[in-house]
């Protein structure tokens, strides 16, 4: 395994702390799964399984997150065991989401040097104001609802503003792209994540900018390697700024019952 998803594993995966106030982690041999209320992310994060163990701890977890009502996510990555582990999922009654490259690169070696296009304004997120562009954003980018999203961010900038670094890019008074960067305390990634663009204003170097504005302040709080689950369309971006793709990852999603 490449040594750098091999610590990406242990640091992102294993040991990742609760990403929000009244969120917790909880670790067995077998899983790592985050558990909280409705509007947080519930779901697995890691496993340790063989062919022998799949099925039945995929029916713990079920059974787990069914007890309480909730709906939750395994994160299912391209070199997790068993091979077959995503058929398995699929065939416990879960859905397959959009698969994404997760891509890495080295803050020490990735240019941060792209400005935002002529008219565009690019604008930290310090408030609940800030949060509504973003969520505006998200909702015509991606053609989904925010609500989650508006309840993490603003969970996360009442309650540890230190970890999550959001930014709005405006062109005449408009909102036309948002993404934030995820700084999980004593690890090594800063995670990119939400890069989100309208489409008006697609191919024109927005997205790339916010790449540039996050690296830079990942660099300046002493981040070794940004991180980044990748669509097709921002996958040739990142591939050009320096990333590698080191996995695929794909939601594998369980609705509540």
């Amino acid at each position: 395994m490449h040594p750098v998803l091999s610590l990406y594993d242990e640091q992102m995966r294993r040991d990742v702390p609760p990403d929000g106030p009244g969120v917790r982690v909880e670790r067995t041999a077998a899983v790592v799964r985050q558990t909280g209320a409705a509007d947080d992310w519930n779901g697995v994060l890691w496993s340790r399984l063989t062919a022998d163990t799949a099925d039945a701890e995929i029916a713990a977890q079920i059974a787990h997150y069914g007890g309480l009502g909730l709906g939750f996510e395994w994160k299912h990555y391209s070199h997790d065991e068993p091979a077959d582990l995503a058929g398995r999922l699929l065939a416990a009654g879960f859905t397959a989401e959009e698969p994404e490259a997760l891509m890495v690169a080295s803050t020490a070696g990735l240019s941060a040097d792209a400005p935002a296009p002529s008219g565009v304004e690019l604008r930290p997120v310090t408030d609940a104001a800030g949060v509504e562009l973003v969520v505006a954003v998200h909702e015509e980018a991606f053609g989904a609802p925010g609500d989650r999203l508006r309840h993490q961010l603003l969970a996360q900038l009442a309650h540890s503003p230190d970890t999550v670094a959001a930014v709005v890019a405006v062109a005449d008074g408009r909102p036309v792209s948002s993404a934030r960067l995820e700084l999980v305390p004593g690890r090594d990634f800063a995670g990119l994540w939400g890069g989100g663009t309208v489409p008006a204003w697609r191919g024109r170097g927005v997205y790339r900018a916010l790449v540039a504005y996050r690296a830079r302040i990942a660099t300046a709080r002493g981040y070794g390697y940004l991180q980044v689950d990748a669509s097709d369309m921002s996958r040739p971006i990142l591939e050009r700024l320096g990333f590698e793709r080191l996995a695929v990852t794909t939601p594998y999603v369980y609705a509540a019952r």
